[in-house]
């Protein structure tokens, strides 16, 4: 595994009247967030390619098999390690970055159809999927009910999921997904350049340390909300989850369908509240927050 950033030699071109350095061009370095492929394999057989930024692998896996509603538990995996194409057993490694290995406890098979078609990137967390069937993945358990949210807790949060953005800081390219207590305390971020895949990221650091479900936390994301993230928090038992930009349509309908709490546009002091309002303490009908 090679690192999480990249350095480059760019120029810099400055217009002027910019102010903040004389008009002209220049050489300078620059960091980029690294971006490299990842394979899935479950009992030898690949699963699934992704391009993700380096790092947290083992915990990328195993969320993703949480997301693809493969296994719910630590008893789930008998095995994860990272295989370099030489380690392994495999003749049919082609070079291009690492394999998680995953081997499953006996009897958890991947559902028909989990098996992904074609290269996952950055931008896309379901690719490889053909219908709203084959993404679609909704636990029997219902979510829990009794989690109360303080709108000012949550207005805080963006704040305090930058803060522990340091690969963010110095390259001004990563998504990140941050697992918060219903007090406000991060337990858990995570960065990379897919939402999904940062997601998935702190949703495997819960497994492999047995913290399913993820019953009285919220989860925030950079960006935007998709379906594929309501999907994740709702198989991670995630009540809330909430981001710094819009929510799709899909996603608010997913969120609607399983009961969970989903915020947008949390910016500055205020949110939209899609769904599960009742969740939300101060809600417009509810008594005040004091």
């Amino acid at each position: 595994m090679t690192g999480r950033t990249a350095r480059r030699r760019i120029t810099r071109i400055t217009l002027p009247g910019d102010g903040a350095q004389p008009a002209g061009a220049s050489a300078r370095a620059d960091l980029l967030a690294a971006e490299e492929p990842l394979g899935i394999r479950v009992g030898g057989t690949a699963l699934a390619m992704t391009m993700r930024t380096p790092g947290d692998d083992l915990e990328l896996a195993a969320g993703f098999l949480v997301s693809e509603g493969v296994v719910r538990s630590p008893a789930d995996i008998t095995e994860i390690k990272i295989c370099d194409g030489t380690s392994c057993g495999h003749d049919d490694h082609d070079g291009l970055g690492n394999i998680a290995d995953v081997t499953l406890a006996a009897g958890v098979t991947p559902r028909p159809g989990a098996r992904r078609n074609f290269l996952t990137t950055s931008a896309c967390g379901v690719c490889g999927k053909t219908s709203i069937a084959d993404i679609c993945r909704l636990p029997q358990a219902p979510l829990a009910t009794g989690e109360a949210f303080a709108p000012p807790v949550l207005a805080a949060l963006p704040g305090r999921l930058r803060d522990a953005q340091r690969v963010f800081s110095r390259t001004g390219g990563l998504h990140a997904a941050g697992l918060f207590t219903t007090g406000g305390e991060l337990i858990a971020a995570r960065e990379d350049v897919g939402r999904h895949n940062a997601v998935d990221k702190v949703v495997g650091w819960a497994l492999l340390n047995g913290r399913l479900p993820l019953a009285a936390c919220a989860l925030l994301v950079s960006g935007r909300a998709s379906f594929e993230l309501v999907q994740k928090a709702v198989l991670a038992g995630i009540p809330l989850l909430a981001a710094v930009s819009a929510p799709s349509s899909l996603a608010a309908d997913l969120a609607e369908e399983a009961g969970l709490t989903l915020v947008g546009f949390l910016r500055g002091g205020s949110m939209n509240v899609y769904t599960g309002a009742e969740r939300i303490t101060g809600r417009p009908g509810a008594p005040p927050v004091t």
